[in-house]
């Protein structure tokens, strides 16, 4: 997926691509290490050499300069640099990117195409390294490409995150340089008979799975069958929209847009470049079709093709009591962490589960009893979709992550194996459940995006296609199963002489979703779909759409044959000004475009405008528009009879300048007494043309009245009877005349001298004069705007802003008609009078961001801004969208107040309360505790408290009473407050202080064990000599573990995430010596145990961008 945009986002989750506009020549030297593999197959071009590139940058933190380049590495024979700029590009951020390292010596035209993905290496655990991918053609003008927003600066700078280690990043490229001429001149169609879709943006998750349920053909068939009617709209009707998208992509030769059905579904462009989930897309795109299939001929087949039952069910041991109740499921989500494959999964999902000791079931009759908990199969749907949960959240890191360990799938699953081991009693054994795989569907990426693509067989013969957005190319087998089972792939060594070990690297992509097929409903579901099973009026749309396609593209290539003119009349003036526009005269693409050849002469272009208007050749006389050096256009003069013997291509050229620009004329036409054409009248030297709009205070309304031809050396005086004449006026009505002369950047509307004449006044052909009633100064007062200037100053200003509530991002609370040049004051005080609040000081702003359509991270600082119109811009875009917060204190004191959020641990309840405390910045950790000791429950009245820094379940640091809080951040931390115990009051010359963290080991892929830690840190008080034993019982009474269950604990001393199990006859502070480690909480004793307690219900640093964005079809 390659999502373009001109400026960086502030969100992290955005998978937002942008070349980097700020280059400068030659790389800066740093310690690079380069590691290259090639892979090799029989499709050359589909297989290209795949180079890997590690940068290890030292003093990182102290690095100071705005961007870097890696050293030189090659791939593909070509020469490429990463480009980083370690404090963003103008975001908070780590922007990243990967250049042409010598693209200013390249031949002109030069371009090559890659697929390459970018990471910075977690030196602690490997799988949360910050990965992503995508593909770009490089060329001169886009010589680099890359992720401008590609991982918070607040993660990466965090030394417990294990991004930064002793200050030394290590970032990765992997690099695989495709030939160009493949990619652009290749015919999908041609080649596999089948067309592709187009990516909106970030929708390569949905056109894997259109492509996937297309090639259903009974489903398809079941789509072109559900009623529409030809007054249907397609971007209003997803049944319409989707056999559109059908019929399409059964008889196009060319890639297919899917805009009509993402507006169908009620999608705006931000839902377009939201990435989503195919499983849950599928779910409720099955659900909305399943609802408009209901009363119709086609009603029940959505269940008919993907719904299965299962029963679960509880049966007692010792006696005789079951349980059940029978579900049905559209897919099934299968286990891909510990599972090697699919028949292991399915093992997994039917394991059974005993209910005994203190998990005993709770039978109605018989009261708690042992029993057997489990789910079995009472039948399987004649399509299955499989979801494989490569997504996981890690509980004890509170993120998701991708797995992507190697998962197996075959291409014939047989659920009836051993004896019918997955099925119920009641299953019907007669129906043989032998599936064939028909499609899957592939993740490539990490959990933050990726690209989706699809490997389909439509007709279940060997023949593998490969559906990747507009791309359809032929794959073998092996492409579609081996190759997305996951796990590790070996590179080559390089220089087998120096490194025996073979370099492995995680393949970030693998398989996410599989349909199989049963066999048995093979040739009804592979079934034929033609022309008859497609509504009448559906045919005739998209015949008559396709027609249209032609036509345009017929148009589009003859361009250069014709020439478009647009010619603009007093009747577009009238129904334009005060309308859709207030200042020049006309809005050129709102007229009449005539559409003619290059080599037709002028004159017979007027025949054509007689045809079209009724004005004869002779009454017609057309003006050429001019450009001003002020920025507005206006009719500069008439054309010559010398213009008028030219072809319109010839006139066109010497108007235009501008390549292939439209040629824009004014028709003048003169109406006689009779309101009929007569001819034009002769325009000397001395005439002007003037163009003149009247304005009503009153109404606070402008409109166009017409234009006059005035001399040059007379005075305005002359012509107020018939300005008069023209408004509607009484003859001797005083009037007021300004002239129009430019409204960008600013207004300038100044006042006409009427005692002077139209020269003196500066006036000339084009002119705009706008005229009023004059108003006495005692009146003038009565209206908002009562003049001419000042009525275009707040057209030219006004904005209507959408006004939300921070914490509903999406909807409009309601809005309010602005001024771009309100202050900041302005803008909050009619806030406040909306919200019926007395305080304006208590309204908080923020900015939207125009990229993310989500609030910017950090809000408007009390009068940090001069003006509305600084509110509203972002980058070089302006929104209409401010967020609102109501405080329950004045902003400014807010602003001079550090608030920190405290979770509260209580000495003796098991108990976590969270505090909101809010000081002056100056304010020390001691006050912050002071404060706390109001709000909370000690356990006697003279306990003392310590604040603590944790992060990721390990105890960073204990805050000295005097550091200031203004240096605190705890948007990553969990501020930790706690009663010092009294042991630790009165610690012996030989007693530590030590560390104490629960773990777990997990198998990674590389089947080494990792250190998970979970749970609460606390610190523990060893006296000299003591033995584990010893230190065992004092844990338990700390933490009252039953006897029975802390049996099975373990203990272990760690350093750096490195265990040495100990004995109860180990003496404790003998390992607890060591002074070489990066700081005090690298080294610990651990308790190794499972992780039983559920997951904390609160979370004291929530970020309130960090929410997950869920799949909606609204229509």
């Amino acid at each position: 997926m390659t999502v373009m945009t001109p400026a960086p986002i502030d969100q992290e989750d955005e998978e937002m691509l942008v070349p980097n506009p700020d280059l400068v020549e030659g790389p800066q030297p740093l310690e690079a290490q380069i590691e290259m593999g090639i892979t090799t197959d029989s499709q050359q071009v589909e297989d290209p050499q795949i180079s890997r590139f590690t940068w290890r940058i030292e003093n990182f933190t102290r690095l100071n300069t705005k961007k870097l380049y890696s050293d030189i590495f090659v791939a593909g024979s070509y020469k490429w640099r990463i480009l980083i700029f370690p404090k963003g590009n103008n975001v908070d951020h780590l922007s990243m990117y990967l250049d042409v390292a010598d693209s200013t010596s390249l031949p002109y035209g030069w371009s090559r195409y890659a697929q390459f993905s970018l990471a910075v290496v977690n030196q602690i655990h490997n799988k949360y390294s910050a990965r992503k991918d995508t593909q770009h053609q490089f060329t001169a003008r886009e010589s680099d490409w890359g992720f401008t927003s590609f991982m918070p600066l607040g993660e990466l700078y965090d030394p417990g995150r294990g991004y930064l280690l002793n200050d030394t990043c290590i970032i990765e490229a992997e690099v695989a340089v495709r030939r160009v001429v493949d990619y652009w001149t290749y015919d999908s169609k041609k080649e596999t008979g089948f067309v592709g879709l187009k990516n909106q943006g970030a929708t390569c998750y949905m056109n894997s799975l259109l492509q996937t349920l297309y090639h259903i053909p009974y489903f398809r068939k079941a789509v072109y069958h559900m009623p529409t009617t030809e007054n249907d709209v397609p971007s209003a009707s997803i049944p319409l929209a989707l056999q559109s998208l059908f019929y399409k992509l059964q008889y196009s030769d060319s890639s297919i847009a899917t805009k009509e059905l993402t507006k169908s579904f009620g999608w705006d462009t931000h839902d377009s470049f939201m990435q989503h989930d195919v499983q849950e897309l599928n779910r409720v795109l099955c659900e909305k079709l399943e609802d408009k299939m209901k009363g119709t001929v086609v009603e029940g087949t959505i269940q008919q093709l993907f719904e299965g039952h299962h029963m679960n069910y509880i049966e007692c041991i010792n006696v005789d009591y079951k349980s059940t109740r029978k579900e049905s499921f559209y897919d099934l989500q299968l286990d891909v962490k510990g599972c090697r494959d699919v028949y292991a999964s399915f093992d997994k999902y039917v394991e059974v589960e005993r209910l005994e000791g203190d998990n005993k079931y709770q039978s109605e009759p018989y009261g708690l009893q042992d029993a057997k908990k489990g789910v079995l199969f009472i039948d399987f749907p004649p399509v299955l979709q499989l979801q494989l949960k490569r997504f996981e959240y890690d509980f004890m890191r509170d993120i998701m992550v991708k797995i992507n360990d190697r998962y197996e799938f075959p291409l014939q699953l047989d659920l009836d194996r051993e004896n019918g081991k997955y099925l119920s009693p009641e299953a019907n054994r007669g129906i043989r459940n032998l599936y064939t795989l028909h499609s899957v569907l592939v993740h490539s990426g990490g959990v933050h995006g990726g690209h989706y693509y699809a490997f389909i067989r439509p007709t279940l013969s060997d023949h593998w296609f490969k559906f990747d957005d507009e791309r359809v190319t032929k794959e073998d087998m092996k492409r579609a199963l081996e190759e997305q089972y996951g796990g590790e792939e070996e590179l080559p060594q390089t220089n087998p002489g120096f490194n025996n070990t073979p370099f492995k690297f995680t393949k970030y992509s693998n398989a996410y979703m599989l349909v199989y097929i049963r066999e048995s409903d093979k040739e009804k579901i592979i079934c034929n779909v033609d022309e008859k099973d497609i509504a009448e009026h559906l045919r005739v749309r998209l015949t008559r759409e396709q027609e249209e396609k032609e036509i345009k593209k017929k148009e589009k290539t003859e361009a250069h044959l014709y020439t478009i003119i647009k010619v603009a009349r007093d009747e577009d003036l009238v129904e334009q000004i005060g309308r859709d526009i207030y200042f020049d005269l006309v809005d050129h693409d709102k007229v009449k475009s005539f559409r003619m050849q290059k080599q037709m002469p002028f004159n017979l272009f007027k025949d054509e405008v007689a045809k079209e208007f009724g004005i004869p050749v002779q009454f017609q006389r057309f003006w050429l528009w001019a450009k001003r050096q002020n920025h507005t256009y206006r009719p500069n003069r008439p054309m010559t009879h010398l213009e008028e013997t030219q072809t319109v291509g010839q006139l066109r050229e010497a108007c235009n300048k501008v390549h292939n620009a439209d040629l824009k004329l004014f028709l003048e036409v003169k109406l006689g007494l009779d309101l009929r054409p007569i001819p034009p009248p002769d325009k000397t030297k001395d005439d002007i043309l003037l163009f003149l709009k009247q304005y009503d205070p009153e109404k606070e309304e402008m409109r166009y009245v017409g234009r006059l031809f005035a001399k040059a050396t007379g005075k305005p005086t002359e012509i107020l009877t018939k300005l008069n004449e023209m408004a509607g006026y009484a003859p001797d009505e005083e009037i007021d005349l300004y002239e129009e002369i430019k409204f960008e950047p600013q207004v300038m509307c100044d006042p006409i001298d009427q005692k002077i004449t139209f020269r003196f006044n500066q006036l000339e052909d084009g002119d705009i004069i706008c005229f009023q009633k004059s108003l006495p100064k005692e009146t003038s007062n009565q209206f908002r705007y009562p003049d001419v200037p000042s009525f275009l100053e707040y057209v030219h200003n006004r904005q209507v802003v959408h006004f939300r509530v921070l914490e509903k991002p999406k909807d409009d609370d309601f809005c309010l008609e602005l001024s771009k040049l309100h202050t900041y004051d302005d803008v909050v005080e009619r806030v406040a009078r909306q919200l019926d609040l007395e305080d304006p000081s208590k309204i908080r702003l923020t900015s939207h961001n125009c990229y993310s359509q989500q609030p910017k991270p950090q809000p408007i600082k009390y009068r940090g801004v001069d003006r509305l119109s600084d509110m509203l811009v972002h980058y070089n875009q302006t929104s209409d969208i401010l967020y609102y917060e109501v405080l329950d204190i004045p902003l400014p004191e807010l602003q001079y107040l550090k608030t920190l959020k405290v979770a509260f641990h209580h000495a003796t309840k098991d108990e976590v309360s969270i505090h909101t405390i809010r000081l002056p910045k100056q304010s020390t950790v001691g006050d912050v505790i002071n404060e706390l000791k109001k709000k909370v429950e000690l356990s006697h009245l003279n306990a003392e408290l310590r604040l603590l820094e944790v992060f990721y379940h390990k105890i960073y640091k204990i805050f000295p009473a005097s550091d200031k809080i203004e240096n605190i951040n705890d948007q990553y931390w969990t501020l930790r407050a706690e009663e010092i115990p009294e042991e630790e009051k009165s610690l012996g010359p030989h007693d530590r202080l030590i560390h104490v963290y629960h773990f777990t080991k997990e198998t990674a892929q590389n089947h080494m064990h990792q250190i998970q830690n979970f749970g609460e840190p606390f610190f523990l008080v060893i006296h000299d000599g003591e033995t584990l034993a010893e230190v065992k019982l004092r844990i338990q009474k700390k933490l009252q573990v039953p006897v029975e269950e802390y049996a099975k604990w373990k203990f272990a001393f760690l350093a750096l995430g490195r265990p040495e199990y100990l004995g109860d006859t180990d003496i404790i502070s003998s390992r607890f010596q060591r002074r070489d480690v990066y700081g005090a909480w690298e080294q610990y004793l651990g308790l190794e145990h499972s992780d039983n307690a559920p997951k904390k219900a609160y979370v004291a640093n929530q970020n309130r961008h960090a929410f997950e964005k869920p799949v909606k079809i609204y229509n």
